[in-house]
């Protein structure tokens, strides 16, 4: 498998751990905020589900094979699933720590992509990289308060 397509792969087993964690959250949120995060973790979760389609058919089309299997998905990512007991605090924390460790693992993969000559790669990871970096700023500002 290229390095590319590891990258890739990696994201999309990210993306499907993210998908289930920000689902668990929007279900179990409580509190003062709760609102606020119910609402955020929804359009959280719906990025998520864009993301890991978009990263799965863009492995394809570079004749990848994405992982599939809730199995493979546990084994590939780099960020591990929600408890299901984390108070409303600790998932915004978990999130920000997901969002700096994907955001950094973005980077490596769009220098790999370069280094291939894979552009389409390099500019799908860098406006996914974009956005975390929005939400990274909008938890650190949360959690500021």
């Amino acid at each position: 498998m290229s390095d590319v397509s590891s990258v890739l792969n990696q994201q999309v087993a990210n993306w499907t751990v993210l998908y289930t964690k920000l689902h668990n959250y929007h279900w179990f949120v409580k509190g003062q905020n709760f609102f606020t995060l119910h609402a955020k973790f929804e359009e959280l979760y719906n990025e998520a589900n864009q993301y890991v389609d978009e990263l799965a058919e863009r492995l394809l089309a570079i004749k990848g094979r994405p992982v599939a299997t809730l199995k493979d998905v546990l084994a590939t990512a780099s960020i591990s699933e929600a408890s299901g007991n984390e108070n409303t605090m600790e998932m915004v924390e978990t999130l920000r720590a997901d969002f700096q460790q994907l955001i950094k693992e973005l980077a490596a993969g769009m220098e790999a992509a370069q280094e291939a000559g894979d552009e389409g790669t390099s500019d799908l990871l860098l406006g996914i990289s974009v956005s975390l970096e929005k939400h990274l700023w909008m938890f650190s500002t949360f959690l500021e308060g």
